[in-house]
């Protein structure tokens, strides 16, 4: 009760908080909306009052209602985010890991574009104070300021984010001051809130609806408020956004009043810059430049906790995470920054202007949009709203997106591909390690571990075999308390004989709890065989050598377990035994029959997994004490082989006989020959 109190409380820290790192994204949108809005178009009075009125019936229904009253409410255990509202929903319907995985993918495709025009649009201004400065110049300042904020990910950002909050109260502030000034010339345009202009430019302005596409750009960073809950709590987001709705409603209706003074006339510059005084256009573009850094910072941040969510869900290859500051929550993820910064970089010299680059902005996170409302949908049923209010906020919601979508759609040929590009190669790595996974799970074998504790013991004891270690720690896949992976059976008794004084079978759950960190300990064997589960949240770092560790000492501590050394001379003095870890490296067996379709997944999940590393690392293991064991993964092994044996009779004659399929030529093999060929072929 006290969580779920604090977790709604609001005070001056929390709301300087997420003024600093939730509206970067939606905060920065008025550098460019009504610059896209009108485009290469003369300013038409029908199109300014229609298209303010619908950036206030967005902010108001998409972003206001949608996100800030109702998915604020799907909190997950104080986490947001679109794979944390999935976490919320999975065990319902497996169906629902489709549009899960489209809005990662369509998000994260956005934490690539954001940052280019966001910096490209504030920095775009200095032409107004130097008319021929070389598009050129303005590209490399552009790629400088986006190379310099990747590069100080790894050091973590949490003394740089202490300044984020009072810089983007001050860009709010400007927002709102800006608006006003240029309000005051005429309070006519207010009656833009009337939402009948907004219908008037959708239904009947010529090309009217495909507006919406530019109207989008208002809403984009909502998915922001969501996906950064945990970060600021939710009484603190939601009176924070009275503040910043009320501030960028203010700045639009400026320009909008701006916009009217000047009906007829083509647009020759960013109207954002245009409503300034002169004197202040360059302290402006260093606020806004700032502003757009702390967007994209945002944008940064927020894809690393997506990346380590889809990671802890099976939907992304396990790639090296680090943790830069003590600061909760905070990560940092080396490829998946110098992806972005590639992505990002490439963005900039492919589209080179920021007006080009609102072609490519928007489509994407419709998508992502779309997802959410699927999945909150989804959300609302299983708490059991009524169901009229369930398919009214799916409908009306859906409806909205599905037009944004649409009108979207028309950005496609002219860069709107780019995102769906980037979208679909993110989207196709989901889908591969996902099915890859689907499929390793089905093959793999499990067994009983009661079966095997009277032979585990005996190996125990067998002096003939050399020990390979004091304590023999094996990771495992199998969620059943008394299974372990056939595998691992015939590593210890087959592949070379694995003596150990007590044998240990650790296994990691990932819970949908973001933060749990919970343990079970099932000793099947006193002094012999142990098992371990790990119960860890999504958001929780594998330090399974450290976790391990503490589990061991505290069983000790309770007289559970004896790990001193064995060795007559060494248990004298009282020397602990040596631990080692096994961890299985599985790679494709030469002998798959493979459907079509199965083959192109596992050969792209094996390409793929060359370029990240190990489980062991992946675990937290200490390295030197770690063997890496290799182990084909047979999918559909190939039974239709025709060999045929030449025998030499002592007559100088020679006998040919037929070995079909291993069934040495007869129609089916024996039970006994189907467990030969078992044994055979683990064993080789």
């Amino acid at each position: 009760m006290d969580n779920k109190h604090n977790f709604d409380k609001v005070t001056a820290g929390g709301l300087l908080v997420a003024l600093g790192i939730i509206y970067g994204d939606i905060g920065t949108s008025p550098l460019y909306v009504f610059n896209a809005i009108i485009g290469k178009n003369s300013i038409d009075s029908h199109v300014v009052f229609g298209s303010l009125s619908c950036i206030f019936w967005t902010l108001t229904l998409q972003t206001t209602i949608k996100y800030v009253i109702l998915t604020l409410r799907a909190d997950n255990n104080g986490e947001g985010g679109i794979f944390s509202l999935y976490a919320l929903v999975r065990r319902y319907k497996r169906w629902l890991t489709v549009p899960a995985i489209i809005g990662g993918s369509t998000l994260l495709a956005d934490g690539i574009i954001t940052p280019p025009i966001s910096v490209s649009s504030a920095i775009e201004g200095l032409r107004l104070i130097k008319p021929d400065i070389s598009p050129n110049m303005i590209i490399t300042i552009v790629i400088i300021i986006l190379t310099f904020l990747f590069l100080l990910q790894a050091l973590g950002t949490q003394l740089v984010g202490r300044s984020f909050g009072p810089l983007m109260t001050l860009w709010f502030s400007m927002l709102a001051i800006l608006g006003v000034a240029n309000l005051v010339e005429d309070w006519h345009i207010l009656a833009a809130l009337n939402p009948y202009y907004a219908y008037d430019l959708l239904v009947n302005y010529p090309g009217g609806f495909w507006l919406l596409g530019a109207v989008f750009l208002c809403t984009t960073g909502a998915e922001a408020l969501y996906s950064d809950l945990g970060h600021c709590g939710r009484g603190n987001i939601r009176i924070s956004w009275i503040f910043v709705k009320s501030c960028l409603l203010l700045n639009y209706f400026g320009q909008g009043a701006w916009l009217i003074t000047h009906e007829g006339k083509f647009l020759d510059k960013s109207v954002f810059y245009s409503i300034m005084p002169n004197w202040f256009i360059l302290p402006g573009i260093c606020i806004a430049t700032l502003a757009a850094i702390i967007a994209s910072q945002a944008l940064i941040s927020g894809s690393f906790t997506l990346i380590n969510e889809a990671i802890r869900l099976s939907f992304w290859p396990k790639v090296r995470i680090k943790f830069p500051t003590d600061q909760r929550g905070q990560i940092y993820v080396p490829s998946i920054n110098w992806l972005l910064w590639l992505g990002c970089v490439g963005v900039v010299l492919y589209f080179r202007e920021s007006a080009n680059m609102e072609a490519a902005y928007g489509l994407a996170i419709t998508a992502t949009m779309i997802s959410t409302t699927v999945l909150l949908t989804y959300w609302l049923y299983t708490r059991h709203v009524p169901q009229l209010v369930v398919w009214l906020v799916f409908l009306v919601y859906f409806s909205i997106e599905c037009s944004f979508l649409i009108a979207n759609l028309s950005k496609f040929r002219h860069g709107g591909f780019v995102s769906l590009i980037i979208s679909g190669l993110l989207l196709t790595v989901m889908y591969v390690w996902i099915n890859s996974n689907r499929i390793k799970q089905r093959l793999t074998q499990f067994v009983r571990v009661d079966e095997y504790i009277e032979p585990l013991q005996m190996l125990s004891i067998d002096q003939s075999v050399p020990k390979y270690a004091t304590h023999l720690v094996f990771m495992t896949n199998a969620r059943t308390e008394n299974e372990i992976e056939q595998t691992i059976i015939y590593s210890i008794f087959q592949k070379r004989p694995k003596r150990a004084d007590i044998y240990w079978f650790v296994h990691v759950d990932t819970a949908d709890d973001p933060y749990t960190m919970e343990y079970t300990v099932d000793i099947k064997a006193p002094e012999d065989l142990i098992k371990i589960t790990f119960r860890l949240g999504f958001r929780v770092e594998q330090r399974i050598n450290l976790f391990f560790r503490k589990v061991v000492e505290d069983m000790v501590r309770n007289r559970e377990v004896d790990i001193t050394s064995r060795y007559e001379s060494l248990s004298k003095q009282h020397v602990i035994g040596d631990f080692r870890f096994v961890v299985f490296e599985r790679f494709l067996s030469f002998e798959n029959e493979l459907p079509f379709n199965e083959r192109l997944i596992m050969n792209a999940y094996f390409f793929i997994k060359e370029f990240t590393p190990g489980d062991d690392k992946w675990f937290g293991l200490d390295t030197s004490s770690v063997k890496l064991e290799k182990v084909p993964l047979v999918i559909r092994p190939a039974e239709n082989v025709l060999l045929t044996r030449i025998y030499h009779n002592p007559d100088g004659s020679v006998t040919r006989r037929l070995i079909n399929g291993g069934n040495n030529g007869k129609a089916c093999a024996t039970p006994e020959e189907e467990e030969l060929k078992k044994k055979t072929a683990k064993a080789i």
